[in-house]
């Protein structure tokens, strides 16, 4: 009988230490951003999570300051060959056009309408801004929403031939699901508008509305027929982009971050906010060099343009991610790999 309860003892100790052993092994394998190659930049990442996050260390940061923010267009998800928010307004534009006959005698409309993009690109700011206006305003909020949600059920990109609501970096969402998975909140901090992005933020990145912040046009809430709407006017409120960046999370988030992402000149700010922090912060650059499987740009691009940003990169010693050699894939239903 002893013996017999000697060897069940045995057996459970044993079994218990092969358990044990096993789960270690799995954790020691376990990786938390699997579509990153290892590097610099996946380094960087994982050593700045652990630093802020060991409570003994000298770096701790308490859950209630790690603040992350990122950039969208370029930073988690593809802008080129122009902003989804833009192509959107561009199909907009032709859906309303019926209902206006004069546009197609009308600048910028008439550009527009014909695709002469090198045309309205010309008008600058002003052009886009009109089309931005008749495209986005005349309609309640919660109207708004609803079309923009309509388009991206439908809508798809031409190069990659795949939703744009798939074309989300998956190596960013990695990060993002790191980044909360260690008591981080994200926040998208986007040049876009703050209504766009916020329609589809929450099933994208899993990021709620409340954490978007963007560029706004103004509102105005009325009574139409007893029913209370906010009523979205053809006016600009505020614009998220370049000083905007720091000055919206200033105003909204309240706290500085420790962690900041974005692509182009337009995040410089932002970067350079959080890296005048007291704590131990990271500042990243996704830098766009993978033209076989994304785009290659950087200086000289009008879209997502990235050069003071570069420079400011290496003078403070930020992180830059080589998008070809930092990224083993790029979208979440790409099977190559490299």
């Amino acid at each position: 009988m002893r013996l017999r309860i000697r060897l069940t003892v045995l057996f459970a100790l044993t079994s218990l230490f092969f358990g044990l052993t096993q789960t270690s092994a799995l954790a020691a394998k376990f990786d938390p951003l699997p579509s990153w190659n290892e590097g610099k930049s996946k380094s960087a990442i994982v050593d700045f999570v652990k630093a802020v996050t060991e409570k003994d260390g000298k770096d701790f940061v308490p859950e209630p300051e790690r603040i992350a923010t990122f950039d969208n267009d370029g930073t988690l998800w593809v802008e080129q060959p122009m902003y989804t928010q833009l192509i959107f307004a561009f199909d907009r534009l032709k859906a309303l056009a019926p209902q206006h006959p004069e546009w197609k005698d009308q600048e910028p409309y008439k550009s527009a309408l014909a695709g002469d993009l090198k045309a309205l690109f010309a008008g600058g700011d002003k052009y886009l801004a009109t089309i931005m206006m008749s495209t986005h305003a005349g309609m309640s909020s919660t109207e708004f929403d609803q079309i923009v949600k309509t388009w991206f059920v439908t809508a798809e990109d031409g190069r990659f031939e795949r939703p744009y609501t798939k074309l989300a970096y998956q190596p960013m969402l990695e990060l993002l699901s790191y980044l909360r998975d260690n008591k981080f909140k994200t926040y998208i901090v986007t040049g876009g508008g703050i209504e766009f992005v916020r329609a589809i933020s929450e099933r994208v990145y899993d990021i709620p509305p409340e954490q978007v912040i963007g560029s706004s046009i103004k509102t105005k809430f009325e009574d139409d027929n007893g029913k209370p709407v906010i009523l979205r006017l053809a006016a600009i409120d505020f614009i998220d982009d370049g000083n905007g960046k720091p000055e919206g999370i200033e105003k909204f988030i309240g706290r500085r971050p420790i962690a900041a992402f974005g692509n182009s000149d337009g995040d410089l700010e932002m970067l350079q906010w959080t890296d005048a922090g007291v704590k131990k912060h990271l500042c990243l650059y996704v830098h766009h060099t993978d033209a076989l499987r994304e785009y290659a740009y950087d200086r000289d691009s009008k879209v997502g343009r990235l050069d003071h940003g570069l420079d400011q990169a290496k003078q403070h010693g930020w992180t830059v991610v080589d998008m070809k050699s930092d990224w083993s894939r790029i979208f979440s239903a790409e099977s190559d790999h490299r």
